[in-house]
Parts: C-alpha cells; structure tokens; sequence
C-alpha cells in the first residue's frame, strides 16, 4: 500500500522562491469572468503550473476578496497579476510584447486542443472567458487563434478553471515529451 506523502514532504518553494523562479512563459486572461471562485481557482492553477502572470478585465473581481482568497489558498500572493478594464486592449498590448494570443473557445476553424503545439520559448496568452457568454466575439477577433477542448457530452462547455487546467496540462505535457 502507498504511503501518502505529508505536506512538508512535498519540497514546495517559498513564496520568495516562487518570485524568484524562472516561469513558464504563459499569460492568463481572464474576460469578464463572474465567478469569485473561478478567479481565485485559476490564481491556484497559475502557482502549480508556474505561470507568468494572470490579466483580470472586465467585470472580473480582484484580489483581496474573501471568495477569491478562499479559493486560492495563497496564490494570490506568489502569482503577478493585473486588472484590464478592457479584454481587447489588454491583448493589444500583449501582441505589441510579441505575445502569441489565444482564445479558449468554440469557433470555427479552431485549433483542436491535441493539435495545438506550443514552445516553451514563445510566450503566449490562453484567455478564459465569462462562464455563460464565454470570450467576447470583439476579443476573439483580435487573437492569433483559437483553441478548443474535445468533448462528447451532452453539455457544451467545461468551467472555466476545468478548462485551464485541462488547457495548461496539455501545453507542460509537451514540454515533459521534450525534456
């Protein structure tokens, strides 16, 4: 039988240490998402995956609140972020930094998730849209492309969070593949 491994045991980096860290080069943005929750869930999925930074436009709340702090159990502290009034500006910007800007979405001709390739030294951005409407129509149109999750269900869409990790899963696996 396996032991279960002990917090301590797990060799966690320090908050300093996690500033310190070299990141992978991935942005998230967040276009007008509601949910508290699923903000401070993709703050949390940003510290395990050692993200670059996260972008909260729109309505979606900031941090400190106590719904977002609940979920991120912390993340809030290691993870750099910053507040877009505007999605479409906020990914101007990040295109004038050379960022490759994809939407997580359904749209036609997107890039199925087991196509879609990326290289640990292209910095790219996944944005995540509001958990009815999705990515706003003006925000997909300003990205380099889009990419979507297979799915066979009955339902239509993941939660935004689901969706992160499953996205993010599949862009440090390739890099896993490589080294």
């Amino acid at each position: 039988m396996a032991r279960k491994i002990k917090n301590e045991e797990l060799g966690r980096l320090s908050v300093q240490e996690f500033k310190e860290a070299d990141k992978l080069r991935i942005t998230l943005v967040l276009d007008n998402v509601r949910s508290m929750q699923n903000v401070g869930a993709m703050f949390r999925t940003a510290d395990a995956f050692r993200l670059q930074k996260i972008i909260l436009c729109g309505i979606t709340a900031t941090p400190p609140h106590r719904d977002i702090l609940k979920t991120a159990l912390g993340a809030t502290e290691t993870v750099d972020w910053q507040y877009c009034e505007n999605t479409e500006l906020a990914v101007q910007q990040l295109k004038e930094e050379q960022v490759k800007v994809y939407a997580v979405e359904q749209v036609e001709d997107s890039i199925s998730l087991e196509k879609f390739e990326w290289k640990r030294n292209q910095p790219i951005a996944l944005i995540f849209g509001h958990e009815v409407k999705g990515v706003q129509q003006s925000v997909v149109n300003e990205c380099d492309g889009t990419v979507e999750i297979p799915q066979f269900g009955t339902k239509h869409s993941f939660n935004i969070s689901v969706s992160a990790g499953i996205t993010l899963w599949q862009c440090v696996s390739q890099i896993l593949q490589k080294d």
